[in-house]
């Protein structure tokens, strides 16, 4: 198969490029991953069955956008293909490092650049995935508008057609606009998805982000999940407060925003998510 995805590659990049082996790669819980040795050098490829060429399409675009802000490295999309019923997403591909020194500074200062490219709206110009979820955009000129209908109440639906109901997230949907009342955000570029499985170092001790869920949003919104599950240092959020300094009502709002990937959590693994998402809405309803 990857031959024959040699061959796909040669065709789009009108060079010869020769298969020279594969390298499986762990870590990724959704798609299968290898590192493609080619007469080219190496390429970092994702693969699932077809139905996920979408999600790869939607990737690769999320990545160009980012490699555009030239704020921050991201693996480059090179091609995403369908070969006999598999989809494909193939990646330049970065050699990762341990995390450097000054590697809390560095990712912290780079992604308050990434959060400086704006928009004139809230949104993003077509559906992606949060993980394996399809993740609904649009755009609004509301940034409260745009997270209560496309985040919170977009995964309402979702878990109301597997018979998951959530006591009060009506309500507190009603009252997104609440949590705004000291503070008008901006749309920032997002990275969508940043927790610590999200981003790495490259063997120059650089920063690096995949795997995005981009949208333009409010910057603490990615902030917010790198704080769910950790493995972001004090200097990290140091370094980056000092280009983009922390607002008041931030604690508040950071259990908001996690409360979308509560949900999204409870949708993809069921478990604990759905109890601990029904005790954050409580926590924040008045």
């Amino acid at each position: 198969m990857m031959k024959a995805l040699c061959a796909k590659l040669s065709e789009h990049l009108d060079r010869k490029i020769e298969y020279q082996g594969e390298v499986p790669i762990g870590g990724g819980c959704i798609h299968q991953a290898v590192r493609l040795e080619t007469s080219a050098g190496p390429f970092f490829v994702k693969q699932n069955d077809a139905s996920s060429l979408p999600q790869f399409a939607a990737e690769a675009k999320n990545l160009g956008q980012m490699a555009a802000t030239k704020t921050i490295l991201v693996p480059s999309p090179v091609l995403e293909t369908e070969l006999e019923g598999r989809a494909f997403l193939v990646l330049s591909y970065i050699k990762f490092g341990p995390t450097p020194l000054d590697g809390g500074v560095r990712m912290g200062e780079k992604l308050a650049d990434l959060h400086a490219c704006g928009a004139e709206k809230f949104g993003w110009d077509e559906d992606n995935f949060i993980g394996s979820t399809p993740q609904v955009n649009g755009w609004c000129e509301s940034w409260p508008e745009f997270f209560a209908r496309y985040r919170l109440g977009a995964m309402q639906k979702k878990l109301a057609d597997i018979g998951e109901e959530f006591t009060g997230l009506s309500e507190l949907i009603e009252r997104v606009d609440s949590f705004f009342d000291d503070h008008q955000p901006e749309p920032s570029l997002l990275h969508g998805d940043l927790w610590g499985g999200n981003a790495g170092f490259g063997e120059d001790g650089e920063p690096v982000l995949f795997d995005p869920a981009c949208y333009y949003g409010h910057d603490e919104a990615d902030l917010a999940f790198t704080e769910m599950f950790g493995g972001f240092s004090k200097e990290f959020y140091d370094a980056y407060h000092r280009q983009r300094p922390r607002r008041s009502g931030y604690p508040k709002r950071k259990e908001l925003y996690n409360l979308y990937h509560l949900l999204n959590h409870t949708l993809l693994f069921g478990g604990a998510y759905g109890s601990q998402a029904r005790r954050v809405i409580q926590v924040l309803l008045p």
